[in-house]
């Protein structure tokens, strides 16, 4: 029997330990496929999963599921995903709160953002909008503080919860402009728009799905966007930067993430599958009616934006003194 020269040996060796990552991507999924929303139904994560979900079926031939694991700042999704099989059949939706604000915020949680998840791809992006309710009476960010500073402690703003985007975005408007706002947090997304709409709260960070429709009826005011650049969906809305704050930029980043561990021909298969639901008409359509961008980023990308995020609101978090037990 012939004898096998070191280099055939070691292609051998290297097809041997390839072939069953290959295989396993090909053959993947053969079942349905789960991701978790660490919210409630109706908010915008919830919406955005929903939709990427509907087209994603198709494009892995098996059904996409959403889970609402809502709860703890986001702790009781992550944890939950954090811990599934890294299998790809379990996915998680993954935002600044969970990648970011919840690891800043809290003294220990029971996942790490980078170590126990890899990133398939950054989503969306969507910008933060200030919305007041009509009878405070304001029309502009620069209104808006010199009214806080008339009725110090008067005014109400709501959030869906401490440490979640919405909230920290207004305490950083409070520290720069140095004024004080009433803080109200609510359970979750779908409570505080009718809060905002009865005038029990007057004003608010918030993205657009859950309060564009009373927008266009008059009952809300738009009245300036948190992202550095205006928004391509409501480009005559200002920059709160404008206002005399240039350092103000805060958006919403969502994306996909699998547990850690996760074969990479499995992410490459969620990956491809990802952007092309992205990237469907259909799909930019919807995203670009709730005013966001369609990133489509690839998994490298994405883990570099976290990072980011992470730094970020980090250094925010320290600026506002913001910090749960």
């Amino acid at each position: 029997m012939p004898r096998l020269s070191f280099w055939k040996v070691s292609a051998l060796l290297t097809i041997a330990l390839y072939w069953p990552s290959v295989s396993l991507g090909q053959a993947f999924p053969v079942k349905p496929v789960k991701i978790i929303v660490p919210y409630a139904p109706n908010g915008l994560p919830d919406v955005l999963a929903r939709v990427v979900a509907q087209a994603l079926s198709p494009e892995l031939g098996q059904q996409v599921m959403i889970d609402n694991k809502a709860g703890g700042s986001t702790i009781i999704g992550a944890e939950a995903a954090a811990r599934s099989a890294p299998d790809g059949y379990t996915l998680f939706l993954m935002d600044n709160n969970s990648s970011s604000i919840t690891p800043a915020v809290m003294a220990k949680i029971p996942y790490d953002p980078v170590r126990d998840f890899t990133p398939i791809t950054q989503a969306v992006r969507g910008p933060f909008f200030l919305i007041a309710n009509n009878a405070l009476g304001v029309v502009s960010v620069q209104e808006l503080i010199a009214l806080a500073k008339k009725r110090p402690g008067e005014i109400n703003y709501a959030s869906p919860g401490n440490a979640t985007v919405h909230h920290i975005t207004m305490e950083q408007l409070k520290l720069l402009a140095n004024i004080n706002l009433v803080h109200v947090p609510y359970k979750g997304v779908i409570q505080v728009t009718p809060a905002l709409l009865t005038n029990e709260v007057s004003v608010m960070f918030n993205t657009l799905p859950s309060v564009i429709e009373h927008v266009k009826a008059g009952k809300l005011r738009v009245i300036a966007v948190a992202s550095a650049q205006r928004s391509a969906f409501m480009p005559d809305i200002p920059t709160v930067a404008e206002a005399g704050f240039p350092d103000f930029d805060l958006d919403s980043t969502l994306g996909f993430v699998a547990p850690a561990g996760t074969p990479r021909a499995i992410i490459d298969r969620l990956h491809g599958a990802f952007v092309n639901s992205l990237k469907s008409p259909e799909v930019q359509a919807r995203m670009l009616g709730f005013g966001l961008e369609v990133v489509a980023s690839t998994p490298e990308q994405f883990g570099d934006q976290i990072q980011k995020k992470r730094v970020y609101y980090a250094r925010l978090v320290r600026d506002i003194r913001l910090k749960i037990e």
